[in-house]
């Protein structure tokens, strides 16, 4: 569209009779310009192509005549008529047809220059927009029947642009926040109550006078939607620039319900709407990046929208839910009772010795990434749960496993592309002599299958493992794990289960200033191999993690492996390297815990994170011990390598490429150690940080000299910590280490957040 201002000037001269002065304006779509008349009267000019039809200008114009009559009529600016009387006049120019418009204008100050906003002010914006949609009860046009892209309802839309946006972690959380909307919201949302709504009460479309709304402007957005969705628009822009962003989007609920009431259902659906909403405004913004588009109005609100978004993640749904219910005076979600019922069923229907965490116990019934949300409406850092490797719901493995379980799941006896293809995936990441997979459905389960497998092919039985293992709860994982046999309740030790030393460097007899730490560590297996020896026996296998978890978060000392595998190979024993809680990029520096040490097991054991939590194993072997094992007698597997654990594989591998999580494991891991360490300078409480990536150990002495362990001060920490919103765990012979394995899309941020809190902590414990 091309009309100067001297154009724009005649046509109002020649339509309207009125001499003005013309100032362009900014416009998405439109052409816009502020008039000025001979008494300095103002108005609005606005010109739209032909795009759009005659018919969504008419109902423009329909419904501020229809608004006009009503309680909240000062609201709104009128439609001045042309001398033919009528409000819209079609315009030809060349080939072209344009739609002009001439508008009172409204005085105010708008939303989004207005820094200080009160309690008050929102409350009235709530009131103002449930007095317009109370007026508009009645009011219909056909034209506002439309598909369009901002439409709450038609949020899901947004998938298609979510590419678009080139951060990783600002695409995982918009695309985690329309799983949620496809899951939460879009399976009721055209149940609910709809109506012809304004639909675009943003922070540029809404004008103010001191503490109330002087005016709202621009109908350009109205759509015949779910009523609920004109409330969430205006909820989205109040909350955004909010250092208390859920406070302010429940005054304006609460203004819209004392004049038009809400039902319980639409007010449970205004969080995942407020996201979705803003999801669709990031990636209309990163599309419109895409194509390179220069009207800045495209992305006048991209970065409060991305600011809102990182705010909304961790702010629980439950909380946001409470909030909404009770200020509309409907039953709350949240209580302040206490979980003794639900303990004592737990204890009635489940064994008595699964444990659960913490003193105050915790109901999880969310999950965000890294976060985690109770059913008290508090929101959690999560630290600690190292299974859900690429984050709680993240939306590509979610969409993966959906799509599978909706098309088939069954067995390995029937060919199926899923489980040849994860195969060639996962082992592409291993050194070649590893390249034959055996799928189980949990770490224990893959250990058990590891040790028969090194047992049918050295013709031995013995195992050598590391003192204060763990390695599952099958029969055999139980009997090579220390840490479960050893303690209360626990078997002993069986005759053919032989306990190396913990190659530990902090506390064990080789400390980290020795060089060859590694070598005489790895001597004490060959000590085991040599008593064997005098009674005529052998190791089958060699089985340790490759940075011990139990065992106290310990990275295992420089050229450990390479000396204990050599020795062991010699003695005709397999070497197992168990990666169920160390794989899939977590250590940063590396895919997997056994090449920090420049070895290659003979069997590699996976777990936890190959499946983002979902039950999914994995034992790959050499073809040597492969075709040995292929004896005539039958291997198989019920549920191991079903398509759908095989898509939630491939998942995994997929999200951890594309998003670059092991360098992010790697740079944010350091980070995090380097602040850990700050407080270790601070803190003599703190003798030990360890770690690679992701795979971090604080242990907590009370005294660094005999390294006497802080016990129960660590618990303190733990449940003080947790109180602040992040959740720990102990671990190691002592229970004193700081255990820190969260999702590998844990942030600096995050890291930042953990840091300054334990200080907190570190400074007021007594």
């Amino acid at each position: 569209m091309n009309f100067s201002t001297n154009d724009i000037a005649a046509l109002v001269k020649r339509l309207y009779g009125i001499n003005v002065s013309v100032k362009p304006l900014t416009g998405e779509y439109e052409l816009n310009f502020l008039l000025t008349d001979d008494e300095e009267t103002k108005y609005i000019f606005k010109v739209a192509s032909d795009e759009h039809s005659y018919d969504f200008f008419d109902a423009q114009v329909k419904i501020v005549q229809h608004l006009s009559q009503g309680k909240v009529a000062d609201k709104f600016f009128r439609y001045i008529l042309n001398a033919e009387g009528a409000a819209i006049t079609v315009f030809q120019q060349s080939e072209r047809k344009y739609y002009l418009r001439l508008l009172t204008f409204l005085e105010g100050a708008f939303w989004v220059n207005v820094k200080e906003r009160s309690d008050e002010l929102h409350v009235d914006l709530g009131n103002v927009l449930g007095c317009m949609d109370d007026e508009l009860k009645n009011f219909s046009h056909a034209a506002m029947h439309r598909y369009y892209v901002w439409d709450i309802s038609n949020a899901a839309d947004a998938n298609r642009k979510l590419h678009c946006i080139k951060d990783h972690e600002r695409r995982r959380i918009a695309g985690y926040f329309l799983l949620q909307f496809e899951t939460e919201a879009l399976p009721v949302i055209s149940s609910l109550r709809h109506a012809y709504v304004h639909h675009d009460a943003n922070d540029t479309n809404i004008l103010l006078q001191g503490d109330k709304v002087a005016g709202l402007i621009d109908f350009s957005d109205m759509v015949y939607t779910a009523l609920v969705n004109n409330l969430a628009v205006a909820c989205t822009y109040a909350m955004m620039n909010c250092e208390d962003p859920l406070h302010a989007a429940t005054l304006v609920v609460k203004g819209y319900h004392a004049a038009y009431p809400l039902t319980e259902q639409e007010v449970d659906l205004l969080y995942y709407l407020i996201a979705a909403r803003l999801c669709i405004s990031v990636t209309q913004s990163a599309y419109n990046a895409s194509i390179e588009t220069n009207n800045e109005h495209h992305f006048i609100s991209e970065q409060p929208a991305w600011d809102l978004l990182y705010k909304l993640i961790q702010i629980n749904p439950i909380k946001a839910q409470d909030s909404f219910r009770k200020v509309c005076g409907y039953n709350g979600l949240i209580t302040e009772t206490n979980y003794d019922h639900l303990l004592n069923e737990r204890n009635e229907h489940i064994g008595r010795n699964l444990s659960t965490a913490y003193k105050q116990k915790l109901k999880i019934v969310k999950g965000a990434l890294q976060y985690l949300y109770d059913d008290k409406g508090n929101t959690f850092i999560d630290c600690v749960n190292n299974p859900s490797h690429v984050g709680h719901c993240h939306p590509v493995v979610v969409k993966r496993m959906q799509k599978q379980i909706a098309t088939l799941n069954t067995n390995s006896r029937y060919l199926h592309d899923n489980i040849v293809e994860y195969a060639k995936r996962l082992t592409a990441t291993l050194p070649p002599s590893l390249s034959v997979c055996y799928f189980t459905n949990s770490g224990s389960e893959a250990n058990d299958l590891a040790v028969r497998m090194s047992r049918y092919f050295t013709k031995q039985k013995d195992i050598i493992v590391l003192d204060h293992a763990y390695h599952g709860t099958s029969t055999v994982a139980m009997e090579m794990s220390p840490y479960k046999f050893d303690s209360k309740g626990g078997s002993g030790k069986m005759p053919w289960i032989h306990k190396a030393i913990n190659p530990d460097m902090y506390r064990g007899p080789y400390k980290y200033s020795d060089t060859e730490a590694g070598k005489k560590y790895a001597a004490d297996v060959q000590r085991i191999i040599d008593e064997l020896k005098k009674e005529n026996k052998a190791p089958a296998v060699f089985i340790c993690e490759t940075l011990l978890g139990v065992g106290g978060q310990i990275p295992l000392p420089p050229n450990y492996l390479s000396e204990v595998y050599m020795h062991v190979r010699a003695a005709g024993g397999v070497c197992i390297a168990d990666e169920v809680q160390v794989g899939f990029g977590r250590v940063g520096s590396t895919f997997w815990g056994f090449e920090l040490q420049n070895v290659v097991p003979d069997i590699v054991v996976m777990g936890k994170p190959i499946g983002n939590g979902h039950p999914l194993a994995a034992v790959v072997v050499t073809n040597e011990i492969a075709d040995a094992f292929n004896n005539g007698l039958e291997y198989f597997n019920t549920f191991g390598g079903n398509p759908v654990s095989m898509a939630a594989g491939l998942a995994v591998l997929d999200v951890i490429e594309t998003e670059k999580l092991q360098q992010h494991a790697l740079e944010t891991g350091n980070y995090l150690m380097d602040g850990l360490r700050m407080l270790m300078n601070k803190f003599s409480i703190i003798g030990d940080v360890r770690g690679h990536g992701l795979f971090i150990g604080a242990e907590m002495v009370r005294n660094r000299e005999t390294l006497e362990p802080a016990v129960p001060e660590i618990d303190i920490v733990v449940e003080q910590m947790k109180g602040r919103g992040f959740l720990l765990s102990t671990d190691g012979p002592l229970h004193n280490v700081l255990k820190i394995k969260p999702p590998i899309v844990f942030s600096k941020e995050n890291a930042d957040a953990l840091v300054a809190n334990l200080e907190e902590v570190l400074h007021n414990l007594k």
